[in-house]
Parts: C-alpha cells; structure tokens; sequence
C-alpha cells in the first residue's frame, strides 16, 4: 500500500504564553477557532497534510507551553524540529520584546540551520496594535527569516504561513529544485485576502 505522504516535518511553534499558538495550530489543523481555550500544559500536536510544489507533506506542529515553568519540558522538543515557528502578539508588546529570547533558545537548543518563520497573531484586532509591522518586517530581516500577520481568528494568513515554512524545508532538503521560485526571506508582504475581516495590510 502507498504511502499517503511523501515527507514528514516536525514543526515546532514556541512563543509567549497567550500569543495564540494553540489557535494558530487548531485554525490550521481543524480550521475552527475557539477563544476559551486554556494555557496548554507541556506538549501538544496537531497533524494535517499539504500539497506543496506537487509533493504530500505530512505536517506534525507542535504546541509548546510558553511559561517559564515548563522550560524543561519544552527543550527536548526542539530535536528533530525541521521548522520553528516563532509566534509573537501585536497587542503586546512584551511578546514581541521577547522574541529575542526565544531565538537564542533556538540557538541553543535546535538543530543548526533549522527553518524558522516570525508571526505576528491576532492581527484582527487592529485597534489594540502595540507592535509595527515595520518592527517586525525588520527583526525578521536582520535574521534571514520570513514575517506573516496572522489571525487565528479570521484565518488571515495562517494556511500561507505554514505552507510558506513548508515549502522552505522542502527546498532546503532537495525535495525539489525550483529555480528562483525561492524568495529572498522577509519578502511575504502581500495584501490580505479582501474576504477575510481583518485589518492588517501587510502580511
């Protein structure tokens, strides 16, 4: 019997608790929303596959806890993470502030050369925005990294997001050579779909 997916990556979303890492991964695993959810304790995952570049990419994301206090728990989920995606909240910005400790953690514990994204959720509430995008398109930048605004909650960005990391470890691994379809990071600033609600101008 053929297998029902040509490639399995690891994703691993870390990022302060309450940025919406857990939204971000059930809009993307389950496409629905829930806004009671829980802090989550220790470790969780979700699975869904993609078609990316003609390719069947089984994607494992897993739900890290962003407290201090399950440190240890969340370290040796970094092995084997093909893809981190670092999650950050634009109505706070202490979360963003924050991002730089989660890159050294990164550095300190993943593997070298390890794909990584920068979101910045809850992009809907516009309102409440503490957090440029310029700042973020910037520190995404001086990284060689990738920058969305997502939203979990209209699902603004979250399917092009994982994608986008998808298809980043799938050239990296020579899944596919594409010629210059690899864009330079920091690029994935296009407008948001018009049928989504939210605000946020730039992805």
């Amino acid at each position: 019997m053929a297998k029902a997916y040509d490639h399995l990556f690891k994703l691993l979303l870390i990022g302060d608790s309450g940025v919406g890492k857990t939204c971000l991964i059930i809009r993307f695993a389950e496409d629905s929303f829930n806004n009671t959810y829980i802090s989550t304790i220790g470790i969780d995952f979700k699975i869904r596959t993609v078609d990316v570049e003609g390719k069947k990419i089984k994607l494992q994301a897993w739900d890290t806890a962003g407290q201090e206090l399950f440190k240890t728990i969340t370290t040796a989920y970094y092995h084997g993470a093909m893809g981190i995606i670092l999650v950050y909240d634009i109505t706070n910005e202490k979360s963003f502030e924050n991002i730089q400790n989660w890159m050294k953690s990164i550095k300190e514990n993943a593997s070298a050369g390890v794909e990584r994204l920068l979101l910045g959720n809850k992009c809907d509430m516009e309102a409440k925005r503490k957090v440029q995008k310029e700042q973020a398109i910037k520190l995404a930048r001086e990284h060689g990294i990738r920058f969305f605004e997502t939203s979990a909650k209209s699902s603004t960005n979250v399917d092009e997001a994982f994608s986008s990391l998808a298809r980043d470890i799938l050239l990296k691994s020579g899944g596919r050579r594409l010629g210059n379809s690899h864009k330079p990071p920091g690029t994935d600033l296009k407008p948001c779909d018009k049928k989504n609600t939210s605000k946020c101008s730039l992805c």
